[in-house]
């Protein structure tokens, strides 16, 4: 699940917290590197129990409503193709996930208040007004009632936010809020996944599609800390009028570890390498970093390639 672009976001936050503190050891930057990891794999449970919180915030206004309509003695016809909904029942059956959020004491008590609105945001949307008018949902159309909620209503979303923060709190993880949209990715490609045989086994998306993303971690960021003065010295050999100090720290660490990848993994492409990093840039440092540390990484990169110190595997047909 966790791909090799989130990876190295989260390296260079390691990163960047590692050098903030002084004394601390490559040790305790790999296991906080880990902790990041799993704070990610517990959003993506978290984001897939949504379906069920959902699902009871609509059972508790079927049921306002219903009661309201006795006070009132108003007719009350009841609409339950929200609450019916076979994919949300399969998330709610699913062993992997009920096994996880038990184990993790994960769940979405904390932001009881944000739910509320939260459903208020689904229940407001042209894409629940069309599902609830449907005389008999097909399995399909339940299903992708959650793909447009996951890929059309969330992102982005205020109340969402709200929660995560009260969430972060009570849970004690980080980070829930910057890693919502590329997460909701990850859920977006569960739902797929389900069609209407799926079991209470139906498996989920692992942290790690194998053990070579995890490794690539670890040595990303033990080459990065390792080599930190060599690194610097390089980039800093390629500053052209630049004083060095004046730079900003996040450009810098984004720039080590690019070099740490370009020099240390020999089959991942320097222009996957060199655009990766150019999309962490735009994403957490200035406007105009990622034009700065393209015209860096590009010099440095020709100046490696003429001196035969930056080798690459060729693919042959």
């Amino acid at each position: 699940m966790i791909n090799r672009t989130l990876i190295r976001t989260k390296v260079v936050q390691t990163l960047f917290a590692y050098y903030k503190h002084d004394d601390d050891t490559l040790l305790n930057a790999k296991k906080e590197l880990l902790h990041s990891f799993d704070d990610v794999y517990c959003l993506y449970m978290l984001f897939l129990d949504f379906v069920n919180e959902m699902v009871s915030e609509a059972e508790d206004k079927l049921q306002q409503d219903e009661e309201r309509s006795k006070v009132t003695h108003t007719l009350f016809t009841a609409n339950t193709n929200f609450i019916n909904n076979r994919f949300a029942s399969q998330i709610f059956n699913n062993r992997g996930l009920r096994a996880f959020i038990d184990e993790r004491h994960l769940g979405w008590d904390a932001a009881h208040e944000s739910l509320k609105a939260l459903f208020k945001d689904i229940a407001a949307s042209q894409y629940y007004s069309d599902y609830m008018s449907l005389a008999a949902p097909t399995y399909e159309e339940d299903k992708m009632l959650w793909r447009k909620i996951f890929t059309s209503i969330l992102p982005d979303n205020a109340n969402l936010e709200d929660a995560l923060q009260e969430l972060e709190i009570a849970l004690d993880h980080r980070n829930w809020v910057t890693d919502t949209n590329i997460v909701l990715s990850f859920v977006i490609k569960t739902v797929k996944r389900f069609s209407e045989d799926s079991t209470p086994e139906q498996a989920l998306l692992p942290m790690f599609d194998s053990e070579n993303d995890l490794n690539f971690a670890k040595d990303l960021l033990q080459a990065a800390i390792k080599n930190k003065d060599e690194y610097t010295a390089l980039i800093e050999s390629h500053l052209k009028n630049w004083d060095i100090n004046r730079i900003a720290y996040i450009d810098l660490i984004i720039m080590q570890v690019a070099v740490a990848e370009l020099l240390i993994f020999p089959n991942i492409p320097i222009q996957v390498t060199l655009n990766e990093y150019l999309e962490i840039a735009k994403e957490y440092s200035t406007p105009k970093s990622h034009i700065f540390i393209n015209g860096v990484l590009d010099e440095l990169i020709r100046d490696l390639k003429n001196r035969n110190e930056l080798i690459k595997a060729v693919a042959i047909n």
